[in-house]
């Protein structure tokens, strides 16, 4: 049986839809974004230190802020686990000092739960590993042979096994619509608006420029609840989707300043979040500010950047390696230019962002 085969198995359990979460939110006074973690439970705890919303125990600190976080906790670290725990603990000690954390679907957390493992680490899945973990992955051998005219050979067996680590079966256990990661991400929004920004970990499309908020959040819980609606063009799963598109974020392909303007007007906001596409280490405003992209490889996979997003009433700035950098919002290139400088010189020498700021300086001297 492919591996495929066994998390339909595993996974395919139908749940009735919960009901709708709010998903916006005003006159919030501070506002922290931090982009894709993939497994990097150290660098997490230490952006989440840095914006003051945690203490040197992990425990919340940040009054009434609001933290987002805008999905791809999973995949290419080993401590996925540790991050969602501890972000589910944050959840309620946030909520009971009247602040929120928003932990968004990314396009691995939704991977994860439909059982696209490719990025999935030994590490993640020997967090799930138990004293059973034997018995259950030999009952899982002796049901995936069964019916066969003849017994496999034992390269055969080994070769399943490798493909099937010990805690591969109860980590998908755990993703499924009962288990308990499961039942927590399908708990979540894809997009939230807060102080008229949105985030959400993509992008809008054109496809999806005239679709509400609710409205994405439910095609997202629906096909997530019933993974037979999944296919390319589902909403989950297309390049065009909120949780895939890049179009916002990259230099080929992008979107087109009016697109920006549109998807901002049918939205009601000033400014979308977005994570998913790596920066050279630093937050991104794109579009005079418009668009800010925040995934900054924050992991040890990415390079390590401890950098967040910080909203703070009309001031928006990162905290790069523990340092206030102001954004320039919706200003001209000569002031990118100095932000670039400025956050490239809290970087170590020869980091990607000083080739990035060489190469932003050589395209504007051509000009």
């Amino acid at each position: 049986m492919s591996n495929v085969a066994i998390c339909i198995l595993i996974l395919r359990v139908m749940v009735s839809a919960a009901p709708a979460a709010q998903a916006e939110w005003t006159g919030v006074e501070r506002v922290v974004a931090v982009g894709d973690v993939h497994g990097d439970y150290a660098n997490f705890v230490s952006v989440l230190r840095s914006a003051r919303l945690i203490d040197d125990k992990g425990r919340w600190v940040g009054g009434k802020a609001h933290l987002v976080q805008t999905g791809d906790l999973l995949d290419r670290g080993d401590e996925s686990r540790k991050v969602m725990d501890l972000l589910m603990s944050l959840e309620k000690q946030a909520a009971k000092a009247g602040g929120q954390v928003h932990a968004l679907i990314g396009n691995h957390e939704a991977m994860n739960l439909y059982g696209d493992l490719r990025y999935t680490t030994p590490g993640e899945f020997a967090a799930f590993r138990t004293g059973q973990s034997e018995e259950v992955r030999a009952a899982f051998w002796e049901r995936s042979i069964s019916g066969l005219p003849a017994p496999p050979a034992e390269a055969d067996r080994k070769k399943w096994e490798a493909e099937h680590p010990l805690g591969w079966f109860e980590h998908r256990i755990e993703f499924g619509p009962k288990g308990k990661y499961g039942k927590w991400i399908r708990s979540h929004n894809a997009v939230v608006k807060i102080n008229g920004s949105m985030y959400l970990h993509g992008g809008i499309s054109p496809r999806f420029a005239n679709v509400s908020v609710d409205q994405i959040n439910a095609t997202v819980a629906a096909e997530l609840d019933d993974l037979s609606k999944l296919n390319d063009n589902s909403a989950v799963m297309a390049g065009d989707g909120p949780l895939w598109y890049r179009g916002m974020s990259q230099s080929e392909n992008a979107a087109s300043p009016e697109q920006v303007d549109q998807v901002l007007a049918a939205f009601g906001v000033k400014q979308i979040v977005v994570g998913h596409t790596p920066t050279p280490g630093a937050v991104m405003p794109r579009y005079g500010g418009k668009v800010l992209v925040i995934d900054v490889g924050l992991s040890a996979y990415y390079g390590t950047h401890p950098v967040c997003l910080v909203q703070e009433g009309d001031t928006v700035y990162a905290v790069h390696r523990g340092n206030k950098v102001l954004l320039p919002i919706g200003e001209a290139a000569a002031d990118l230019t100095r932000y670039l400088k400025n956050t490239a010189a809290l970087e170590p020498m020869g980091s990607a962002l000083a080739q990035h700021l060489a190469e932003v300086e050589a395209a504007l001297a051509k000009r």
